[in-house]
């Protein structure tokens, strides 16, 4: 009899996931558990219940126990954890908190997320800085031309560098002790857009070597929506501070970050739940299971298209970006209309993204997929891009 876990559709029921749609897209949005929904809902009817206890006497006690068992997922201390809505929120606060001249330089990657590229930009123009790309080879399979590139562009202007842990495009997990080790060397400051990276891969932020550390909770985590977490290396917390200023401008990281004003708490408090959810079927069987299925998925969609993948196995764990058939010219509006005409038109959620010039699909494995799933998915790409 086989020991492994349950997995499979066997846990589509443990979500509130509709029936008769092939869900391959845990990447993008997650998926959060009934139970942990539902602990959500209790949170937010003790808030209702007295208001003023619940904000005066009790949220600040709670949610530092939360950053504390968070911390034993990511690794740290509670203390150096924060809570943030979502990875460019806290992305947002950290580049907002520094002080850029013009002339100044800020490192990104070829695959840095949209959001994120647009608050770079954002923050440079009013500075007067600009931004440097740092390009990731496509396909992904040697860490070598990365790590020069990353050396090579650091220069005496650069005044950030902010890169990802798991790229969103071409789903690579990225060498990122080593990127740091390169950074540190040469004096530059590293935030780490690690939306994806907390409950995909086994992590331990504080020994990465990075100066911030953004990641979500309600993708890989199993949180509620709106649950991300941000780590801030102690010589850094006095200079960092949220995007909202509010009452505890002054007090310190996390307390600034805690409380912003009145808001629902219940997604944060919930996260021990989605924890407890995760542990119980193992955090590392979890991991096994969706790199096994991922890869599996991604070697069926290069086979039925003729096709290759973004990154070699070895760079990748529960999501896979495999190039469309005659998908050159790749555009942003084309990827949306094709994600969109694939859950319309066929009843599947995947991500069409735009990488290298052409068109990638980006699928994903969770513990409620099976190889099945994606078996339409390889016929249909035959000619979705045409």
């Amino acid at each position: 009899m086989s020991n492994l876990p349950p997995f499979g559709h066997a846990r589509r029921g443990d979500f509130l996931l509709s029936d008769g749609v092939g869900h391959l897209n845990h990447g993008s949005f997650g998926a959060t558990p009934r139970i942990v929904l539902e602990t959500a809902r209790e949170w937010r009817t003790r808030m209702e219940a007295d208001p003023d206890a619940f904000f005066r006497r009790d949220l600040a006690g709670l949610i530092r126990a939360t950053a504390e068992r968070v911390a034993g997922l990511v690794g740290g201390r509670g203390e150096d954890w924060a809570f943030v809505e979502n990875a460019t929120s806290g992305l947002n606060a950290i580049v907002a908190s520094l002080a850029m001249e013009p002339g100044d330089e800020i490192l990104c990657l070829s695959q840095v997320y949209g959001a994120i590229a647009n608050a770079l930009r954002y923050h440079a123009e009013r500075a007067g800085a600009r931004i440097v790309s740092v390009n990731v080879p496509v396909p992904f399979v040697d860490p070598a031309p990365l790590l020069a590139g990353v050396a090579a562009a650091i220069t005496p202007r650069t005044r950030l560098a902010l890169f990802d842990h798991i790229t969103s495009a071409g789903a690579v997990v990225l060498p990122l002790a080593e990127i740091a080790a390169i950074c540190r060397a040469r004096g530059v400051k590293l935030a780490v857009d690690g939306a994806h990276a907390p409950g995909q891969i086994a992590l331990d932020v504080p020994a990465l070597g990075v100066d911030w550390y953004v990641g979500n909770l309600h993708k890989w985590a199993f949180a509620a929506k709106g649950t991300a977490i941000l780590w801030c290396a102690p010589e850094r917390q006095k200079a960092l501070h949220p995007t909202a200023i509010s009452h505890f401008l002054g007090a310190g990281f996390p307390a600034e970050f805690d409380y912003a004003g009145t808001r629902d708490n219940s997604a944060w408090l919930a996260v021990p739940a989605a924890l407890d959810y995760l542990g119980g079927w193992g955090a590392e069987a979890v991991r096994a299971h969706n790199a096994a299925l991922a890869r599996e998925a991604g070697d069926m969609l290069v086979a039925a298209w003729d096709s290759e993948a973004a990154a070699a196995p070895e760079f990748c764990a529960a999501m896979v970006s495999v190039r469309l058939p005659g998908s050159a010219g790749g555009q942003r509006d084309k990827a949306h209309r094709l994600t969109l005409r694939l859950a319309e038109e066929h009843a599947i959620a995947a991500a069409v993204m735009v990488l290298d010039g052409a068109l990638w699909l980006r699928v994903s494995a969770q513990i409620y997929n099976e190889i099945g799933d994606y078996r339409r998915l390889a016929e249909i790409g035959k000619t979705l891009a045409r």
